[in-house]
């Protein structure tokens, strides 16, 4: 069972875009990815505006931070 995921992002920002394309076989494979828009939170923006994109995992909170491939998106979903 995969871990539902956020993905910290905005609109414009393309390595966000690369970044959903390396987790997009994820998502075809059941993966949830939820897609978070930092700009509509300043909390949000200030923890990740420099950072982004960043994923997240909704079980334990462990986040892996851009430059990401698929091979560290697996050994990031399967510990926990």
């Amino acid at each position: 069972m995969l871990p539902e995921c956020q993905l910290f992002g905005t609109v414009g920002c393309h390595l966000c875009e690369v970044a959903e394309a390396v987790l997009m076989p994820f998502v075809e494979h059941g993966l949830l990815v939820e897609l978070v828009d930092i700009a509509d939170s300043e909390a949000l923006f200030e923890r990740y505006g420099l950072t982004i994109p960043v994923l997240r995992r909704g079980d334990t909170g462990a986040e892996l931070h851009w430059p990401f491939d698929g091979e560290q998106v697996v050994a990031f979903l399967g510990h926990g």
